[in-house]
């Protein structure tokens, strides 16, 4: 009886003090890893896999209302994106801002499912046809390396050049022999054009 007395206190502090987690590893060593109540099938690309009704696929683990659980169904939405970069007159070089309207561009089609860019080059009524032709395809041919430089696939950026069959600026207009104000009038003519379509996870 002297003895029970003696060891009862003793077991009472070491419960307390297992509750207060004062002796906290070996209490945490005792205590079993939580169970994994679900496993999300994922593709190549880490996004969830979902049954035909919707549902979130799992491994097979937890109950039928934890089928979802962490898992909303994906919703696609359809996009479309442009931008226009422009050139200085006679010259194939990238501006700072036509530098910045790409990086805008890329930017914006991140995580876009679509086949291709496409990427148009043109050239104003100055010069022969023939080097507005070579001038336009070396604009969009600039465009299309500088995307490729920010990692956009280079078979899916598709070109063409136009030269200055089809100009931005009306017939009438730049009537001005070759001068700074029919320079800065034909602007326009001078450009890449570049588009894209798809879908991709709704943000």
């Amino acid at each position: 009886m002297k003895n029970t007395l003696i060891q009862s206190p003793i077991r009472l502090a070491v419960m307390c003090a297992l509750a207060l987690g004062v002796f906290s590893a070996p209490a945490t060593a005792q205590v079993p890893a939580p169970v994994r109540d679900y496993l999300i099938v994922t593709d190549s690309s880490g996004a969830p896999i979902f049954t035909g009704f919707g549902e979130c696929l799992h491994a097979g683990y937890g109950s039928g209302r934890q089928w979802t659980r962490g898992c909303d169904p994906v919703v696609y939405e359809t996009v479309a994106f442009d931008a226009n970069v422009m050139f200085d007159s006679d010259n194939s070089a990238l501006r700072p801002e036509g530098r910045d309207t790409l990086d805008g561009f890329i930017k914006k089609i991140e995580g876009l499912e679509a086949q291709s860019v496409l990427a148009v080059g043109y050239a104003d009524r100055m010069g022969s046809a023939g080097s507005n032709q070579t001038l336009s395809q070396a604009r969009v041919d600039t465009v299309k390396a500088y995307l490729v430089s920010k990692g956009i696939t280079a078979k899916r950026v598709q070109t063409s050049a136009w030269g200055e069959t089809r100009p931005t600026t009306f017939s009438g207009e730049c009537k001005d022999p070759k001068n700074a104000k029919n320079v800065q009038c034909m602007q326009p003519d001078r450009h890449v054009f570049i588009e894209v379509s798809g879908t991709r996870i709704a943000r």
